[in-house]
């Protein structure tokens, strides 16, 4: 009998976080490694957060904390919600854990029976269908192909729902693809939802302000109020405030789901950092000129990565509204032969053969659950950029 438990049997490691590590193994062992899978902003946290960090260590803020966050850092999140999104969340609404994923864990765990059923469109975050399968829950996938924009559309959401839907996780802008949904795009989605009742929404809201080209972001409870009481508004300091590290995110939803949520953290992790929260109020309510200056760099990068990825054979890589990814299809590169032989089957061969001819780590589109693509980060420096393009371009030439 193993001793490993058998719920573990259905889901696996992250693939991002493992071609992260991968590449800084071979590092390590003397290999030129580019590595392109992680989702991290290469730029520093700003400066005066870290004051603030700084400023509770020494004013001995380093203790025990409320399991879902302190009274500032509640207020804080508040404050933003109602300036930001016109949404009006009490604290008691509010949820803050080490990072978004526990969120996402939580709400999960705190309101999944087995064969509750969680519709997902692909390409999707590689953590969402094994979080909902570890509690028991059954991932609906729903397959939104670059010809739709990578977008679900409200028949196909439509056609998903069941009697034994429980959630509906959205990602706009979307961690692989960059997409995001238009206030028309996502009006058409709650108009489904108001039609059925028993649908929550869990809204992944982590790269709201990463956008690009004057797209103007909305949040599902924003559009349509209607579905406030059964939506959980996630969201973050790791991205737009390149917090990552510092592991501090948050939910908002009807006050039952928080209590839910927090009694399940009460047993986990019971809080993130007390440092960490002292930080992301000074994020929240201070300057936020920085957000804008970063992203006209990210959008620099981007259009470097897709002009210089349409220049590769095989490739064809569209425009993303934000985030920091893109999201190529291989189509053109399929059947062909790598310089070690290898013929290119599929996405994971594509990457596997590109990290080992050319030493660029990326992520198979198959961890995304839509093939055949792969993912590029573009959140590092434009010279590693163009390094890395011009590496793939080389593979790309070489299939035969």
């Amino acid at each position: 009998m193993s001793f490993i438990a058998s719920r573990l049997s259905a889901i696996k490691p992250s693939p991002t976080i493992a071609v992260t590590q991968k590449a800084r193994d071979l590092k390590s062992a003397g290999r030129d490694v580019i590595g392109l899978g992680a989702g991290e902003p290469d730029f520093d946290t700003p400066a005066h957060v870290i004051e603030a960090a700084a400023k509770a260590m020494a004013d001995g803020e380093t203790r025990y904390t409320p399991v879902n966050g302190t009274p500032a850092l509640l207020e804080a999140i508040s404050a933003k919600l109602k300036r930001e999104n016109n949404l009006d969340y009490s604290p008691g609404q509010i949820q803050v854990g080490c990072g978004g994923k526990q969120v996402i864990f939580n709400a999960m765990m705190a309101t999944l029976d087995p064969g509750d059923e969680v519709i997902i469109p692909a390409p999707y975050w590689v953590s969402y269908p094994d979080v909902a399968l570890l509690f028991g829950g059954k991932p609906v996938f729903v397959d939104c192909p670059a010809e739709s924009g990578f977008r679900m559309s409200a028949e196909q959401l439509e056609a998903a729902i069941t009697p034994k839907t429980k959630w509906l996780i959205l990602n706009s802008p979307s961690n692989p693809s960059g997409a995001a949904y238009t206030p028309a795009d996502m009006k058409a989605l709650t108009d489904v939802l108001l039609r059925h009742q028993h649908v929550w929404v869990l809204t992944d809201d982590i790269y709201e302000h990463v956008i690009y080209d004057g797209f103007e972001f909305v949040t599902p409870a924003q559009v349509e109020p209607g579905i406030k009481d059964r939506t959980l508004t996630m969201n973050g300091m790791s991205k737009a405030y390149c917090m990552t590290g510092w592991r501090v995110g948050y939910g908002a939803g009807p006050e039952p789901l928080i209590k839910a949520m927090t009694k399940v953290q009460s047993q986990s992790t019971t809080h993130t950092s007390s440092v960490s929260q002292a930080a992301s109020v000074a994020a929240l309510n201070g300057p936020q000129d920085f957000i804008q200056a970063n992203n006209a760099i990210f959008k620099d990068r981007r259009d470097l990565v897709v002009g210089m990825i349409n220049q590769a054979k095989g490739l064809s890589c569209p425009t993303p509204e934000g985030a920091f990814y893109v999201y190529p299809s291989i189509a053109g590169t399929l059947g062909r032969k790598s310089p070690s032989g290898k013929v290119i089957e599929n996405d994971d061969d594509f990457v596997a053969e590109l990290l080992e001819s050319e030493g660029v780590a990326a992520v198979q589109g198959s961890a995304f659950g839509l093939s055949p693509h792969f993912r590029i980060s573009y959140a590092t420096s434009t010279d590693v950029l163009e390094e890395a393009c011009r590496r793939i371009q080389r593979f790309c030439g070489a299939l035969a």
